[in-house]
């Protein structure tokens, strides 16, 4: 008989979705960590993650809910949780080779070493936001050119304001990471006859989308060739995960090279841009806009700067946020399961060399 595989959910889940993974495989032993087994406190201090819950019953310790905890840990082999992990996770979970995550990217716990941990294969949930921000990425390029927001100004006011708005179809859009994001979002903008132009850091030279194998995709550009791409582009996206190439990306020089016309979309870091250097091209008017569904810092202070700048739409980070989202992440996770119970190579498999 071939053995189990011992998985562990610590993330509250809805109990349809705990049934779903108890399905993906018949190899698989389940144990679900209830809030009572993995929240207690002592002190406000909890035992696991930052979630407030109710304090365990007076009658069990810290200490008998730290070992039946780690009794649980100890012999987990998958574990499926949010980023929200223990500092000592990996001397917890001495079993521990797979961990799937629930986010999209690791940038909060770049500096974890389950992140690096020998034997252990960290996975994440890219992908599964492709529809719900590719819709944002599109509705933030439509706002800008039917100006939508001064229209909202307007009728604030009370003021009939006529204008004329502009069309996206014929534009320039250069999508700025060409992942499940990216490549959603050219798929739509090709669908609204827009010139797509993108950047992905595997390309290496500058070539047709044809050519890439992104049919999507009119040109593709090199990293190397970020300013080439800025140039001709009338929307910005910003796709790409943070990394240590990434952050910092579009600073003054690449926001000197950008049309007077242009929009920045940002759905990636607040960190990938120069948020100063943006401000003062806004505020000069050397670009047209910003949309940004991320700042920094996050959440943005009351009195910062960037709320007072006129042509700027700000989003709270929600852009991939949808009521399918545990949906989503759980059908990748149970795929990914039937995918390691038979020995197959796991979806989006973090590269700590790449960080992504």
């Amino acid at each position: 008989m071939t053995d189990p595989i011992n998985v562990t959910i610590a993330m509250p889940l809805d109990e349809a979705l705990v049934e779903q993974v108890r399905k993906a495989s018949p190899r698989m032993s389940l144990t679900y960590l209830s809030r009572a087994q993995r929240f207690v406190y002592r002190g406000g201090r909890p035992l696991w993650g930052g979630y407030r819950e109710p304090p365990a019953p007076e009658d069990e310790s810290e200490e008998e809910a730290r070992k039946a905890l780690d009794a649980i840990l100890g012999t987990t082999e998958v574990l499926l949780s949010n980023q929200v992990l223990p500092d000592d996770i990996v001397a917890r979970a001495g079993a521990l080779k797979w961990l799937q995550l629930t986010s999209a990217g690791v940038d909060s716990l770049a500096d974890h070493e389950v992140v690096r941990a020998p034997g252990v294969t960290v996975t994440t949930a890219s992908g599964i936001h492709a529809a719900t921000i590719s819709e944002h990425i599109v509705g933030a390029m439509i706002s800008f050119a039917k100006s939508f927001t001064k229209s909202l100004r307007a009728q604030d006011e009370r003021t009939w304001q006529p204008y004329w708005p502009q069309e996206l179809e014929d534009a320039t859009v250069g999508i700025i990471g060409l992942g499940a994001i990216g490549g959603r979002t050219a798929e739509v903008c090709r669908a609204m006859r827009m010139r797509v132009l993108a950047m992905r850091r595997s390309c290496e030279r500058r070539m047709s989308g044809e050519d890439a194998g992104e049919p999507a995709v009119d040109e593709m550009f090199p990293p190397a060739d970020l300013h080439a791409l800025l140039v001709e582009s009338d929307y910005v996206v910003l796709a790409l995960p943070l990394t240590g190439e990434s952050t910092g990306l579009i600073g003054e020089a690449e926001l000197a090279v950008m049309k007077p016309n242009a929009v920045i979309v940002n759905i990636a870091r607040g960190r990938v841009i120069d948020q100063d250097a943006l401000i003062g091209a806004l505020r000069d008017g050397r670009i047209a806009g910003a949309a940004l569904d991320v700042t920094t810092p996050e959440p943005l202070p009351s009195d910062h700067e960037l709320w007072g700048v006129p042509n700027v739409m700000i989003t709270p980070h929600i852009s991939g946020g949808t009521p399918r989202y545990m949906e989503r992440a759980i059908g990748l996770f149970c795929d990914n399961l039937r995918r390691y119970a038979d020995g197959e190579p796991l979806r989006n498999v973090v590269d700590p060399s790449r960080g992504y």
